[in-house]
Order: structure tokens, then sequence, then C-alpha cells
């Protein structure tokens, strides 16, 4: 994957260019997964097997994919704690709790026009 660099720049901020910063970050947070590992991680931190079992249907590797991207992004903190076995835990940083946020704007957009969606896709399939 190549990764854009920043310079700082308003082009960079612009997620209508398919060269900017901007978009590569929304693509990366934009996904279920990590709106679903950063309303999980938002009440509290988590261990690796807390959240594959609170994220219902994410398989191992995809929450280890996500946990990496967020951890990359800045979003998310992975703390190793030097035990037999090893304990991992994971938490929201300050832009990760900021993020939560719009995650919950999300959830009830959802929630409000839930049934309108369920009615005009039932309505498009027949």
């Amino acid at each position: 994957m190549v990764t854009k660099q920043g310079s700082g720049t308003a082009d960079d901020a612009d997620l209508r260019r398919a060269d900017s910063l901007a978009r590569e970050i929304f693509s990366d947070v934009a996904n279920k997964w990590a709106l679903l590992i950063i309303d999980v991680l938002a009440g509290r931190t988590r261990r690796f097997s807390e959240l594959r079992d609170e994220v219902e249907g994410i398989s191992h590797k995809m929450l280890t994919q996500n946990l990496r991207m967020l951890e990359r992004n800045g979003l998310v903190e992975r703390t190793v704690h030097p035990t037999v076995p090893p304990r991992v835990d994971y938490a929201l940083t300050g832009p990760g709790l900021a993020l939560r946020g719009t995650v919950d704007a999300m959830c009830d957009w959802t929630h409000q026009h839930i049934t309108h969606i369920e009615q005009s896709r039932n309505r498009f399939d027949t």
C-alpha cells in the first residue's frame, strides 16, 4: 500500500481529491469494523479477546488489521504489559475519543431512519 505523505497543504485535507491524505484517513476509519471497534473502546480499555467477543462477526485477522490501522492513525493506543503470558490492552487516544462523537451521531442517525431504509429496501427489492 502506498501512503500519501502530507505536506500540510489544503490539498491534503480535501476529501474530493483522489491523492489527498484526508481521503486515505477517511477510507481507513469509515469502515464498519473500525467504527464498531471505536464504539466498543469508548467505554473503557479492552483486551483483544474482549474486543473480539464484543464485535460480533469480526474475524481474528480483521480485528488485528483494524487495530493496527487505528493505532497507525493515532486513534488507538496499544499497551503491552510485561507479564507471563503477555497482556495487551487497547484504548482510544484523545483523537479516537473525539471521533467517538461522530460514531455516536452515525448510530443515532441509523436508529432514526432504520424503518425508512428497511421499507425502501423492501420496495426496491420487489
